[in-house]
């Protein structure tokens, strides 16, 4: 199936399908006339589909009925007593859930018979700029499985990674835009404390941010090659990173990760 072709419902529709929506409406590959949702509250629901094309759907029921590939974007107490009623239904079309906690072999007992994956996606979706991971088992079709990684591929970059590491790839690339956020704040402040326009400060840190990674990315080369690079003996950054250091901020990163997986 062409992705042109494709008609993708969202069962359940909250910060993180409609980020997933906003990723493809982005990538000029998915339209709104594609996507459909459903969610608990019809008249909200209206409010957040209506101006991006979307359709709007009474039911879980309704939607699988319509379209090609389902998302399910609901809390994970709620996968049972939505999915379990309409699950003759749902047997019929592939899903991708992106529940925390919810991995192949839980929605196998739960939903025999289902073809699906799971997957942990980031905010940045919406600007195709994510980060997805996902269980590298499934129970999908391998026609389905390039689908849905051509789907997703849209989003940003698709992890795969083994059922006992979904969880903490998921930790690591869904809370750490909360965590980039406060740095970016807390450096924003800094610039302000000594005379820089917050606007200013902030769209300086930012690209600071983005820049840092993308040379990541682009070299392959170790962090601490990068940051070694910027560090003159005697200079001023090594003393900034001292101070770092001494305030523990390496350990406070990995005591937030240790916090929420433990």
């Amino acid at each position: 199936m062409e992705l042109k072709d494709v008609k993708i419902g969202f069962i359940g529709f909250g910060n993180m399908a409609s980020a997933m929506a906003d990723g493809w409406l982005a990538s000029n590959e998915i339209a709104g006339e594609q996507m459909y949702a459903c969610s608990g509250s019809y008249e909200r629901l209206l409010e957040r589909t209506e101006w991006r094309n979307m359709h709007a759907c009474k039911d879980a029921a309704e939607l699988v009925g319509k379209v090609d590939l389902v998302v399910v974007a609901i809390k994970p107490y709620m996968i049972e007593p939505v999915l379990t009623p309409i699950a003759d239904a749902l047997a019929n079309v592939p899903f991708i859930s992106v529940a925390a906690g919810w991995d192949c072999a839980e929605f196998d007992k739960v939903l025999p018979g289902t073809r699906h994956v799971s997957t942990i996606p980031n905010t940045p979706v919406s600007i195709d700029e994510g980060v997805i991971a996902c269980e590298n088992i499934s129970t999908l079709g391998e026609d389905e499985r390039v689908l849905v990684h051509e789907l997703l591929g849209l989003l940003g970059t698709v992890v795969e990674v083994e059922t006992k590491l979904l969880s903490v790839a998921g930790t690591v690339g869904g809370c750490s835009p909360a965590f980039i956020a406060m740095v970016i704040e807390a450096l924003g402040d800094a610039a302000v404390k000594y005379g820089i326009p917050r606007a200013q400060a902030y769209k300086m840190v930012s690209q600071m941010v983005a820049g840092t990674a993308k040379l990541q990315l682009a070299s392959g080369v170790h962090p601490g090659v990068m940051k070694d690079a910027v560090c003159s003996p005697g200079g001023t950054t090594i003393k900034g990173v001292a101070e770092l250091e001494a305030a523990g901020m390496r350990s406070a990163f990995i005591r937030a990760i240790d916090v929420i997986e433990g």
